[in-house]
């Protein structure tokens, strides 16, 4: 019986995660009649069986962006060159920037202007190529081992080499963003390079796909507080853009993709 009523708490646990967006312990307790621990004892194991992501008093979804960067660069291409189009406008001609690996990013690397002069900085190959297109842009490879779901190379190489510079400005990748959890990502070295290149540069810019927020991913990266910029898809809700304004996180909507 006891076994029953755990697996109809969670299934109705994952029912609220896909309306709600989130959930909170304390509501899910007085709700089901039951114990703060036994619901944190139901998100342990269904965040263990990849069924949501535990943040403090609750539970996220897991975000979307767990698969390869190759597979991740031909998902929602129109809309990452929308957001692209938007960061690039926050690039000032003749910084240093740091580009951190993933698709997004290499969308914004590629949308800079043939015209631009930058010193740009990245851990990711991928992002390398494409800013050896542009002829103006001096391009400073990372070095290290290199992660075949980030793209990028991570470790104590990495580090090494990030450790020698001062970018103006840190384009970061993010898995997942939420008010409370800020910008996550997947795998622990990823967000140590990643908390690393932030706390390096003099402002972050996050830009990200609307099914990223409300979401989460295991690691921590950067606190919303601490995210200077972030460029939002067109259909951004402007109430929830709001509350990031109000923790100092200035916001950047792209414009609409045509359809087609």
């Amino acid at each position: 019986m006891n076994e029953l009523l755990m697996q109809e708490r969670q299934s109705a646990i994952s029912r609220k995660l896909q309306i709600n967006g989130r959930v909170l312990a304390a509501e899910l307790a007085e709700e089901f009649g039951v114990s703060e621990d036994t619901v944190r004892r139901d998100l342990r194991e269904m965040a263990a069986a990849g069924l949501c992501e535990r943040v403090y008093g609750g539970a996220l979804p897991v975000s979307p962006a767990s698969t390869s960067l190759n597979h991740r660069m031909g998902v929602a291409r129109d809309r990452k060159q929308a957001l692209a189009l938007a960061a690039v406008s926050q690039i000032a001609p003749g910084s240093t920037v740091f580009f951190d690996a993933g698709s997004t990013n290499l969308a914004i690397a590629a949308a800079l202007p043939a015209d631009m002069a930058l010193t740009a900085a990245t851990n990711a190959p991928a992002i390398a190529a494409a800013l050896l297109e542009k002829p103006l842009v001096n391009v400073i490879l990372i070095g290290g081992l290199l992660d075949r779901q980030v793209g990028g190379a991570l470790g104590a190489k990495a580090m090494r080499d990030m450790e020698s510079l001062s970018p103006d400005l840190c384009v970061l990748g993010a898995c997942g963003i939420d008010l409370a959890a800020g910008v996550t990502t997947f795998g622990f070295e990823d967000a140590e390079f990643k908390r690393f290149a932030a706390s390096r540069s003099r402002k972050a810019l996050v830009a990200v796909t609307s099914e990223k927020f409300a979401t989460a991913a295991p690691h921590g990266v950067l606190a919303v507080a601490h995210c200077a910029c972030l460029v939002v898809e067109s259909n951004a809700d402007p109430a929830m853009l709001a509350q990031y304004r109000e923790r100092g996180c200035k916001t950047i909507v792209a414009r609409e993709t045509a359809k087609t």
